[in-house]
């Protein structure tokens, strides 16, 4: 019998999840989607409108990312646009034997919009391998909030991530210049480098708030002060706050996603002045 060489070994199939949206201020004063592409597991869900900005919500049909997978995701708010983009749970990225799965975010925004970014946490598996980026336009007046969440592995299942790759990219462009830029690196043995004292102090769950708009520098105390009312210190949670050149930029560590949520959804709450997305509390 014929046996077929090396190089024709069957290949796995790959998800390929994209959703790319486009959304402008109406005569009324709502925003709503002027354009909408989907393809792949990927999909956009939209809540029964409410008073205040537009929400949608992320969805991932596949349940998880498995390695080699690829998503991407595009947001485009016209002049005065105001948009909340979240998700419908955390997102799960699975063990890798080879392949990296990426996910890439690409935001712009026109004069005068807000965007609040503010999907679940993303949980990281044993062995998972990810490329993930944030690259945003902004108007020199827009609002960009943008709040994410890493755990690596399931504290209440006992997982450890021992060993993986992580490489998560930020680049925050305002009226046409570099406003920001941030880059976090991690392979190899994964706990062990957790375990730094310079880099995680032991953490599991890491999470950061980046707010830019030209109120940013003026909002610090602010921060700083619903880290406190927020109960970071008796919910274990180490939190920090600084702001420079129309940036606001506020990270927690946590033992565990538990607590470093609550701090979190505490916080983003007082500081937006708004509810959490519904998807948030179910």
């Amino acid at each position: 019998m014929h046996q077929p060489p090396a190089s024709d070994a069957l290949r796995r199939q790959r998800s390929q999840g994209r959703v790319a949206l486009a959304v402008a201020r109406m005569p009324g004063g709502a925003t709503r989607i002027t354009d909408l592409a989907e393809s792949g597991p990927l999909r956009l869900r939209l809540p029964r409108p409410e008073p205040g900005p537009m929400e949608a919500v992320l969805l991932n049909s596949a349940g998880g990312i498995a390695c080699g997978d690829q998503f991407t995701v595009e947001a485009r708010l016209a002049d005065r646009a105001d948009l909340v983009l979240t998700t419908t749970a955390a997102e799960k990225i699975y063990r890798s034997d080879g392949p990296v799965t990426r996910l890439d975010v690409t935001l712009a925004l026109e004069s005068g919009a807000a965007l609040a970014w503010l999907p679940q946490e993303t949980i990281l598996f044993d062995g998972a391998r990810l490329a993930r980026s944030f690259d945003a336009e902004i108007a020199a007046d827009a609002q960009l909030t943008l709040f994410e969440a890493l755990v690596f592995g399931r504290a209440a299942r006992g997982e450890v991530v021992r060993e993986g790759a992580l490489g998560d990219r930020w680049r925050i462009r305002r009226a046409g210049r570099l406003a920001y830029a941030d880059t976090l690196r991690l392979d190899g043995d994964i706990a062990g480098r957790l375990a730094r004292p310079a880099i995680a102090g032991g953490a599991r769950a890491m999470a950061t708030l980046l707010h830019v708009a030209p109120d940013a520098e003026s909002r610090l105390d602010q921060a700083r002060a619903l880290i406190e009312a927020a109960g970071c210190a008796a919910l274990a949670v180490e939190a920090g706050a600084s702001a420079w050149n129309g940036l606001m930029v506020l990270r927690l560590l946590g033992s565990e996603i538990g607590t470093l949520r609550l701090a979190a959804a505490r916080i983003l709450e007082g500081f937006r002045g708004r509810p959490l997305p519904r998807v948030w509390q179910t």
